[in-house]
């Protein structure tokens, strides 16, 4: 389900929410935990920057996880991210209530997942991705597989993506060398 550079330019411009899964996107999928308990996740700073970037861009980005954890809190609350929803079961449910909440159409949303539970919500959106390293199912289903793999910039590669389909990209590294 690949489309062409044309088409997710096209795409892109449209946009208005990006909504990213977490374990497996904005992390490598692996969950650590200490004998306290204490759970510890790994988030790649690439992807915080570009995650910044798109807000500034005027894009609002939201993080709908399957599991609930203290860590993504944090590091939402680190990267300026008030539209989190964790723990969630059926995310399908979840994304419709967000949309119909947030006054947004299907192609006005773009999502990243990495495994089938993300599969409902990928298939509604206006442009959908998965990491290079999502399992087979989700990458075939997908608009854009990116280069990079779950937590080590996926999400920064996607983001460029759309920022270039937006017109945004070159004004960004200007501001970057000045």
């Amino acid at each position: 389900m690949a489309l062409s550079q044309d088409q997710l330019e096209a795409r892109a411009r449209n946009l208005r929410l990006l909504l990213l899964d977490v374990d497996g996107v904005l992390t490598d999928g692996t969950i650590a935990v200490d004998g306290a308990g204490t759970e510890f996740k790994a988030f790649s700073i690439r992807d915080g920057a570009a995650i910044l970037w798109a807000q500034k861009a005027g894009l609002e980005v939201g993080l709908l996880s399957g599991r609930a954890s203290k860590a993504t809190a944090r590091r939402a609350a680190e990267l300026q991210i008030s539209l989190v929803l964790q723990g969630v079961a059926d995310k399908r449910a979840a994304y419709l209530q967000l949309v119909t909440a947030q006054g947004l159409k299907d192609e006005q949303v773009a999502y990243m997942g990495d495994d089938l539970i993300d599969l409902p919500v990928l298939r509604r959106v206006g442009l959908s991705a998965a990491p290079r390293d999502a399992c087979e199912d989700v990458r075939q289903r997908v608009h854009y597989v990116t280069q990079t793999v779950a937590g080590h910039g996926a999400v920064r590669d996607f983001i460029e993506l759309i920022l270039r389909g937006r017109g945004r990209w070159e004004a960004l590294v200007r501001a970057h060398l000045t």
